[in-house]
């Protein structure tokens, strides 16, 4: 991955929706307490499921410049985002617990996104923000983790891309090493729910 282009690809984007990018932060904001105070169970998925679209569609298909961002990013962002709102409408009562101390770990960080960028001597629009492709991913591994109810091939496709937090190394984009923490809890839950429905066939073949 070419470290300039990459960093030319967020300034762009940058420039070109910041307003959107603030509306949606507000409406995720807002979802996610409508969803913890059982208000309205489903609006978190939605609020998801539509950042993730819009990323897919605008910050890759749209502002990408490389074949990787085409054709392995805006799929993998297009088919969560649809996979979110798949959810929201299949299971519109599930509900958000309480985070655990490790959920409660990654929400902090990834709070912290912008303030590690700035820290590490960026400046808008040259920086990673709230609404950008590596924070979103961070965020919704962690709230999604949150629900007893989960979507494997939904959490897989979200552990991948937290996964490449590595290329934090690479195009000097250190801020997501917050993601690659992200994507090895996605990994530990990935298993735990394959583990789960490997066990509870066993047992329901045992009756």
């Amino acid at each position: 991955m070419n470290a300039e282009v990459f960093w030319q690809v967020i300034e762009n984007y940058n420039q070109q929706t910041y307003i959107i990018q603030i509306v949606l932060l507000i409406a995720i904001i807002t979802a996610i307490i409508l969803s913890y105070c059982r208000v309205a169970n489903w609006t978190v998925k939605f609020a998801l499921g539509i950042t993730n679209l819009f990323i897919g569609i605008t910050h890759f298909a749209i502002f990408g410049k490389m074949p990787i961002q085409f054709f392995f990013a805006a799929p993998l962002y297009i088919s969560v985002g649809l996979l979110f709102c798949y959810e929201c409408i299949k299971n519109p009562k599930d509900t958000l617990h309480k985070p655990n101390i490790i959920q409660m770990l990654l929400l902090t960080l990834y709070l912290f996104y912008p303030l590690v960028s700035f820290l590490l001597g960026n400046k808008f629009p040259h920086m990673v923000t709230y609404i950008m492709p590596c924070p979103i991913i961070s965020l919704s591994i962690a709230v999604y983790s949150c629900y007893g109810k989960r979507n494997l091939p939904l959490l897989i496709l979200m552990t991948i891309w937290g996964l490449t937090g590595v290329k934090a190394f690479i195009a000097n984009a250190y801020e997501d090493i917050i993601l690659l923490i992200c994507g090895v809890y996605g990994v530990v839950i990935v298993v735990k729910e394959i583990y789960g429905r490997i066990k509870a066939n066993k047992e329901r073949k045992s009756l």
